[in-house]
């Protein structure tokens, strides 16, 4: 949960990391801009804010702001309605993103979960993305993402986005942000 000060605050920063990306947004797009604190009240560490400019029966794009530091937690986009889970393509546009999905765990990982957190991070396979560098997940497969320290602009593009099908490791983790 978070006020409507801080979902503001998070709003007109994200604008600020679009325009160092060198995204250009309308002013429909801006007012489409979503802030996801996934429950925890702590945006700082854990969040992810979103702006999806379309999502069909076929296919997805957003832009993802992460600040510096911040991680999207842990999860997975299972199978539902009939469907195969997502299939996701992360290109990092601007700073940098350490990417963690199963596989081989990473020697020396440079990410941390966040505090009071770290047993619901469980996959450790590393890929790091630098501007214009992507990588592909596939169906299913775990996967959490965080900013390096100057924070990150990734653009997605996917198969149909059911956010409110993820499944996240952490049970305390909800999709849907409160706003007061």
């Amino acid at each position: 949960m978070i006020t409507k000060k801080e979902y503001n605050a998070a709003c007109r920063r994200a604008r600020k990391f679009f325009k160092k990306a060198g995204i250009i947004l309308t002013p429909e797009e801006k007012k489409r801009i979503e802030i996801a604190d996934f429950g925890l009240g702590d945006l700082a560490h854990v969040g992810l804010i979103i702006l999806t400019y379309i999502n069909t029966k076929r296919c997805c794009a957003k832009e993802l702001v992460l600040f510096p530091g911040q991680t999207c937690p842990e999860h997975c986009h299972p199978s539902a309605v009939g469907e195969q889970g997502k299939e996701e393509t992360f290109r990092c546009r601007w700073g940098k993103v350490y990417l963690y999905m199963s596989g081989r765990k990473t020697s020396k990982t440079r990410a941390k979960p966040p505090r009071d957190r770290e047993k619901y991070y469980t996959v450790w396979h590393e890929i790091v993305l630098n501007p214009g560098e992507q990588y592909t997940l596939k169906p299913d497969m775990l996967h959490w993402f965080q900013a390096g320290r100057c924070g990150a602009v990734v653009s997605e593009f996917s198969t149909t986005s059911r956010d409110e099908c993820d499944i996240f490791s952490d049970p305390e983790i909800e999709r849907s942000t409160k706003v007061v």
